[in-house]
């Protein structure tokens, strides 16, 4: 058997491509290990030549490899000339080199979670809050900073109102960061749009962070009630409130007439009992499955090709 990449394949490098040919003992690559992608570093570099070549394309690249390189599949290794298709795993190489963040669990991480889901936004690669109450902004910059370590500030904005129909001031915290921008729609099913998001599941790690949820939501979307110790709060996306009242125990009967649903958590709804704490990771998946299109074998070429 013979495994490995013709010499001009190039490969992921922690300081950029590289050709195959050109990689050296002591050089460091861009690896996947389980759901991260790691820095690995070379200690060894073989030679051979072989006749024989395949193109392996799939939905987002074609390349080369000798027909017994083993590629990784959702049932274990495979060799690439049998893995027309199957999925192997695959990281973007463009996301490769960006600051990964250690996100803390807890309270704040709630918080951020919680807020971010009620009134924030989540781009590309970018997550945003822009709202009227300078206390609420600060809070959210706070819990950002603290769950993922970015330096997160205020910045003083307008934004038109269609109530007054004119500007109004506000407060905006806006982090530029891909790998934030994808850990949220990782916790919310990978849409973060408000309608569709689902309930990010990952609060649920402890009644710490869950409590940060309820009041990041509480700051976005809802508000204390005055008459008992309760508070209200509220969204279009029924899914998302129904599962939170299961989780609290509390009944649900969403809105029929267009206007949001709302949803009453009282105080007292730890002692109901139907709070479960689950492990969900707090981490990136930076893995992903793409789907071998096709495997063609290369013509054999006047000379061996390099392995």
């Amino acid at each position: 058997m013979l495994w490995g990449l013709p010499s001009r394949q190039t490969v992921n490098a922690v300081g950029g491509r590289l050709r195959a040919c050109d990689v050296r003992p002591g050089h460091r690559l861009w690896t996947l290990r389980g759901g991260r992608t790691e820095q690995t570093e070379v200690t060894e570099v073989r030679v051979a030549k072989t006749r024989a070549l395949v193109d392996v394309t799939t939905d987002h690249a074609t390349f080369a490899v000798a027909p017994d390189q083993l590629l990784w599949t959702p049932d274990g290794w495979t060799h690439a000339r049998d893995a027309v298709g199957t999925v192997v795993a695959w990281s973007h190489a463009r996301k490769l080199c960006r600051e990964r963040l250690s996100v803390q669990p807890g309270y704040q991480l709630g918080y951020l979670v919680g807020a971010t889901c009620s009134d924030g936004t989540v781009g590309k690669n970018h997550v945003s809050l822009v709202v009227n109450d300078e206390s609420f902004a600060a809070k959210y910059a706070g819990a950002l900073t603290g769950a993922t370590g970015l330096h997160a500030r205020l910045e003083a904005v307008t934004r038109p109102s269609g109530y007054l129909g004119r500007d109004v001031p506000g407060f905006r915290v806006r982090v530029v960061s891909s790998y934030l921008a994808d850990l949220m729609r990782q916790y919310v099913g990978g849409d973060a749009h408000h309608m569709r998001q689902r309930f990010p599941r990952v609060v649920l790690r402890d009644e710490e962070t869950f409590g940060g949820f309820l009041d990041g939501y509480e700051d976005g979307d809802g508000y204390r009630i005055r008459r008992w110790p309760a508070r209200l709060l509220t969204s279009s996306n029924v899914p998302f409130l129904a599962e939170l009242a299961e989780i609290i125990g509390a009944r649900f009967t969403p809105r029929t007439n267009g206007l949001a649903s709302r949803l009453v958590v009282a105080d007292s709804w730890p002692r109901r009992g139907t709070f479960q704490a689950e492990e969900h990771p707090v981490e990136l998946d930076e893995s992903a499955w793409v789907e071998v299109r096709a495997v063609a074998a290369r013509a054999p070429g006047a000379k061996p090709s390099t392995l």
